[in-house]
């Protein structure tokens, strides 16, 4: 299957208007949360190793 095909098929695929919306289980709240902590560690990580201040 070529890029082209596949890129015309999930284009069809998106233009369908198929009301399906992710999983119901997932939290938006807890999804961000998450991102949110995760990139405040690295943060804290990458001030801890950069010494040249």
């Amino acid at each position: 299957m070529s890029a082209l095909h596949t890129a015309h098929t999930l284009a069809a695929t998106l233009a369908s208007g198929t009301e399906e919306h992710g999983h119901d289980t997932l939290n938006p709240y807890a999804i961000g949360g998450g991102a949110l902590a995760a990139l405040l560690l690295l943060l804290w990580i990458t001030t801890r190793f950069n010494r040249d201040r």
